[in-house]
């Protein structure tokens, strides 16, 4: 039987590194690849892609496999960055890693694997997967605590087909330990962290070079004026750090972002009482059903409104294909416009869809 050809998906990173171990281990014959995704410009800035790199090679050259890199820049601009830049300007808090691997590493990097002789695409992240009957089912990983099925909730069944996903049975501490028997450059490497075209940047500053500021009011729910705000988009509900407002004489508690008004250009912030950041529903948009959509017009399930949260039960009522009103069975602190919902059936996840709009 010949063996079957696996292009990985290779970041520099601890956890791509293992795949690439297991993969060759499971007797596949593994071709590793690198995204270069975002041109740096700014000396200042901290994407480490030369760094990471250096580290590919380290790792590819000890396991004895072929890698290649890629540049994806320009597509990463217009299919991620532009969005990410558009929601901002509307107000919106976007996850611009659910569309990078909606629109980069599951699209021209897919196709770019299959020019190379790709049997099967593979990358490292923390989930798993099921191809059963030609209908392929996205899982969560055993190490609840690294799941990232959350940022694969756009994938489409094409896009799934073939994908293998090594890390799914393991967990962290299994995979930094695999790396250190194995005598792997990575594996005391500190995992990445944020938006890689951000860095260790300042967010505000980073921000401010492709959007102009435009500072106005910060008032209470009351009409109050507190404070002056640097730009609405600099601002996300709940938000408490960085409003710069001092705390009422006699009262405790902090501030916090509770609502933005972008006709007005108004930063709306309450003061001990978390109450108004509390919401019964959402309506959801450009819902991505994995593998279909339901049949129901109306189920149960569980959901998750950001990636750091529990699971929440919730009714989902859809609206049309690819829209639907999400009801929460206990009321859900700083739900977000611009960030994911994403559903769940135990083990399944069942895809999800941007935060529209939120009903108190």
């Amino acid at each position: 039987m010949a063996q079957k050809t696996v292009v990985l998906g290779i970041s520099g990173g601890v956890d791509s590194s293992v795949a690439a171990l297991l993969l060759k281990q499971q007797g596949y014959r593994v071709i590793g690849l690198f995204m270069k995704n975002w041109e740096e410009d700014d000396a200042g800035g901290a994407c480490t892609a030369e760094e990471d790199f250096e580290d590919v090679c380290r790792v590819c050259g000890k396991l004895d496999i072929p890698y290649y890199t890629v540049n994806f820049s320009k597509q990463y601009m217009e299919r991620v960055f532009s969005y990410f830049l558009a929601e901002y300007r509307a107000g919106r808090t976007p996850n611009p890693d659910v569309l990078c691997n909606r629109e980069i590493k599951f699209g021209p990097f897919r196709e770019y694997a299959e020019e190379l002789g790709a049997d099967y695409i593979a990358t490292g992240h923390y989930c798993a997967i099921s191809h059963e009957g030609g209908v392929h089912r996205l899982l969560k990983a055993r190490d609840a605590g690294k799941d990232q099925t959350y940022f694969l909730n756009q994938l489409t069944q094409a896009q799934l087909a073939d994908v293998l996903f090594p890390l799914g049975g393991l967990l962290k501490s299994e995979v930094r330990q695999i790396a250190e028997e194995n005598g792997l450059a990575t594996a005391k490497k500190k995992d990445s962290t944020g938006i890689c075209f951000i860095g260790e940047r300042n967010f505000r500053q980073f921000l401010q070079s492709y959007l102009p500021a435009q500072p106005g009011r910060i008032l209470t729910l009351s009409g109050e004026e507190v404070g002056r705000h640097q730009g609405l988009m600099y601002y996300t509900i709940g938000q408490r750090r960085g409003l710069e407002l001092g705390g009422r004489q006699g009262e405790s508690g902090r501030w916090f972002v509770v609502r933005k008004d972008m006709e007005n250009n108004v930063l709306y912030v309450s003061h001990g009482d978390e109450s108004p950041l509390y919401s019964r529903s959402c309506r959801v948009e450009g819902i991505n059903y994995i593998p279909f959509p339901p049949r129901e017009d109306r189920f149960r399930c569980t959901a998750k409104f950001r990636y750091r949260q529990s699971e929440q039960a919730v009714t989902v009522e859809r609206t049309g294909m690819d829209t639907a009103d999400v009801f929460f069975d206990e009321p859900q602190r700083a739900v977000t416009e611009g960030q994911y919902a994403v559903f769940y059936d135990s083990r399944q996840c069942l895809g999800g869809g941007v935060i529209a709009s939120v009903q108190p």
